[in-house]
């Protein structure tokens, strides 16, 4: 199966990375073509344009950082749905909007291809390690079909219904995600201006019923100082206002959704849109004077489970039927 990468960003490069290193056939492009230059000594290929990935590879994955960008890679005149044919499938792999995606899933379909949302969940250093969980979207042969390739690229696949249902449940995750970075943030702070030690703080949450995927992997590049994990503030707030529009399309009165975008737009506001996110404490820092960092924390996330072959999650209902059956 020949694949085709578009997107080489902070996610999508280590996805294509994975690809790479499982010796999958891989023709890249990015809007840089410097970044791709590392795949291209590692044996992938080049594509002059959207429109010849297509009608070059069997699947084509986009991994960019909004709808619009994505829309317009599948769109122009050169893009990716003037190359695609019968039998052919586009994988996005982005966050992106439920009923963008589904338009151009249609759009796709009319190419007699298949289409599939596969966004990821777990943080930039899983993906480097294809330990990353993967949600899909799409029909159930589809998803038969793009499910080896999946289990290369993640560890913990859930097919999560038809199109459009993986986008609504990242943006959800993500919308949890960016509600315990919130109050890891208000944590730390809160119990060093009380006087307490960061290192002790950070293990009682790790070992309490406190505890988060946050509060374990970026809690620590906060008290580094780095507050590096390839994520900025901008992606948080496209995140958080994609769900937060999802809810108000089904009436849902959401009470701290609206205070979470509030917080992040005031933290685009005081450091800029492209600032790392976990940086969104120092809106708690600059208004107590106290410097929320202590010794012994790593710089960057790291992964240390081995990478492991993935393997589909089957949701508990459907067990219990066909356990039932």
């Amino acid at each position: 199966m020949k694949i085709g990468f578009i997107g080489l960003g902070n996610v999508g490069g280590k996805l294509a990375g994975s690809m790479l290193r499982n010796g999958f056939d891989l023709t890249v492009r990015d809007l840089d073509k410097s970044i791709a230059q590392r795949f291209l000594d590692d044996g992938a290929k080049w594509a002059d344009s959207p429109k010849e990935m297509a009608e070059s590879c069997d699947v084509v994955i986009t991994c960019l950082p909004s709808p619009a960008a994505c829309s317009a890679v599948m769109e122009a005149d050169d893009g990716i749905l003037a190359g695609l044919s019968e039998g052919k499938i586009w994988a996005e792999m982005s966050t992106t909007d439920e009923s963008e995606v589904k338009r151009i899933a249609e759009l796709v379909e009319a190419k007699g291809a298949s289409p599939i949302e596969c966004p990821v969940s777990g943080g930039c250093h899983r993906a480097a390690t294809g330990n990353i969980s993967i949600f899909a979207g799409c029909d159930r042969e589809t998803f038969e079909r793009m499910l080896p390739m999946l289990t290369t690229l993640g560890r913990r696949v859930l097919h999560t219904g038809p199109i459009g249902s993986a986008s609504m449940l990242k943006v959800m995750t993500n919308y949890l995600a960016t509600a315990n970075l919130i109050t890891i943030s208000e944590a730390l702070v809160t119990m060093k201006a009380a006087g307490m030690d960061m290192a002790t703080t950070y293990e009682a949450i790790a070992i309490s019923s406190g505890t988060s995927f946050v509060a374990e992997t970026e809690g620590q590049v906060i008290l580094n100082g780095s507050r590096d994990i390839s994520f900025t503030m901008d992606l948080v707030k496209k995140d958080i206002g994609l769900f937060h529009a999802i809810a108000e399309k089904h009436n849902v009165p959401l009470e701290i959704s609206p205070l979470m975008v509030e917080i992040f737009n005031d933290g685009i506001a005081r450091y800029g849109e492209r600032e790392l996110s976990p940086n969104i404490i120092r809106r708690l820092e600059d208004a107590t004077g106290l410097d929320i960092t202590a010794p012994g924390f790593p710089d960057e996330m790291l992964d240390d489970e081995p990478e492991e072959p993935g393997y589909e999650v089957i949701p508990k209902s459907s067990q219990h039927t066909q356990a039932a059956g």
